[in-house]
């Protein structure tokens, strides 16, 4: 039975520098195999990220995009870390 308490907490790094962490409900990511949407129980799974833009829904607060060139993506254990070769979180100013 899931657990429907359960978050996931999501690292992103880039080359030269910390990017973001949290807890989120939803991570959605374009991988080399296409697009791939996280919530907490999935299955592990190890990818290469596409550049394009993440998405990450914080348990608290709007969701974040973030752009990417590329890099890898990991799920295990509820845990979500991205390495990308370059990341940079997008200005999301609500208006």
């Amino acid at each position: 039975m899931a657990n429907e308490t359960a978050e996931l907490e999501v690292e992103i790094v880039a080359a030269d520098h910390f990017v973001w962490s949290g807890a989120a409900s939803l991570v959605k990511a374009r991988t080399a195999d296409g697009e791939i949407g996280i919530l907490p129980g999935h299955a592990p799974v190890l990818a290469i990220l596409a550049a394009g833009e993440l998405g990450i829904q914080p348990v608290n607060g709007d969701r974040i995009n973030v752009t990417v060139d590329g890099g890898f993506f990991s799920v295990d254990s509820n845990r979500v870390v991205i390495v990308a070769d370059n990341a940079t979180v997008n200005d999301l100013a609500t208006a």
